[in-house]
């Protein structure tokens, strides 16, 4: 007769529930009750990670194809995952409450057992950085990451770490895909009147329109938002004086992606849109979570050892801290709030397009 599925082979229980061996728990060592917590802990941190990079591939996957159908069932299934990253990064900030439960001198009980292993060498969260989009060179200590020393990755661990960043990374498919977006061709806007012409024939209505719009809801403490509004969406040089600002305007995205996606936010509540901009707005969920994350992390670091060299001979919450403050991958998109201008100024689009954009056939 055949067996029937049992609970607990099913979850491979035995497996699960004898992975955890605390140091301090082995013979000739001084008991620490609260290493067992910790162990749990990190362990079921690694869990979730794994169930995000499972669901990042399937976003990877459909936003590798040639042509995406924002409203087929491929990007509602986008967006159910991505918010299931989101819910699961919320989740992962609540377990850190348990781990603050542990107290300094609990920590210590058992911290230097852990030398020179350390949290910064778990290459799920950096794979996840690096699917996401975080890449080398935006890192904070970046030299931290190609350390071969103790503290470090293994030698195939930074392999896989740097084969990872080597492919497509969300980021950069989200690029493409806004790209793609063909809503500002000419054969829409045939019908349409600039309230402001360009100067600049080659300038598109809209654009010229949403510039002066734009300029004119500004402060005067605010004008000098204008140089920003014309590098990032219309991809004029900024002055040499404002150069080091360049990254913290659009880094990851290009202009024509930052076009599209000022334009999905704006008019988001037509019907083609709505997928699209529940995309993007998840997104810049996920970076919130994911730097409530680092803090959250920073913060109970700080907490435990001050401001001791971590475990893994880092700086130990002075690394925490500066990768909170720059870790960012969704930045472009997050400062798209900057640009908006009121739902009653908005430029009136042309029926052609209107038309396009009311399609859900």
């Amino acid at each position: 007769m055949e067996k029937t599925l049992y609970y607990h082979d099913y979850l491979e229980l035995d497996k699960v529930l004898n992975a955890q061996h605390p140091k301090s728990f082995e013979e000739g060592q001084a008991y620490a009750h609260d290493e067992m917590l910790f162990v749990v802990i990190h362990q079921a941190f690694e869990l979730w990670f794994k169930q995000i990079l499972f669901e990042l591939d399937y976003v990877l996957h459909v936003f590798s194809k040639e042509k995406i159908n924002d409203n087929s069932e491929d990007m509602n299934l986008v967006v159910h995952r991505l918010q299931r990253v989101r819910k699961i990064m919320e989740l992962l900030n609540q377990q850190v409450t348990v781990l603050d439960t542990m107290t300094p001198l609990d920590f210590l009980e058992f911290r230097n057992l852990l030398t020179p292993a350390s949290g910064f060498q778990s290459v799920q969260f950096r794979l996840i950085e690096a699917t996401l989009g975080l890449e080398m060179q935006n890192r904070h200590r970046q030299e931290y990451y190609k350390r071969a020393n103790q503290g470090g990755f293994g030698e195939a661990d930074l392999k896989l770490i740097s084969q990872t960043e080597g492919r497509h990374s969300l980021v950069k498919l989200i690029n493409r895909w806004l790209e793609r977006m063909p809503f500002f061709d000419m054969e829409f806007w045939a019908s349409y009147k600039p309230v402001h012409p360009a100067a600049n024939n080659d300038a598109h209505p809209f654009w010229a329109d949403y510039r002066a719009i734009y300029q004119s809801g500004l402060t005067e403490h605010e004008a000098g938002k204008i140089t920003d509004f014309e590098y990032v969406f219309l991809e004029k040089p900024l002055p040499d004086d404002m150069l080091e600002r360049t990254p913290l305007l659009r880094s990851q995205l290009s202009a024509g992606a930052m076009r599209a996606a000022l334009f999905i936010m704006l008019y988001r509540d037509f019907p083609v849109f709505q997928q699209s901009f529940r995309v993007l707005d998840i997104l810049i969920e996920i970076d919130n979570a994911l730097a409530a994350w680092r803090h959250a992390h920073f913060r109970m670091v700080r907490r435990m050892i001050g401001m001791r060299v971590g475990t893994g001979n880092t700086t130990g919450s002075g690394y925490l801290e500066g990768a909170a403050s720059s870790h960012y991958i969704f930045r472009d998109l997050a400062g798209l709030s900057t640009y908006l201008i009121e739902r009653r100024k908005q430029p009136a689009l042309p029926g052609e397009l209107i038309r396009r954009l009311s399609y859900t056939g």
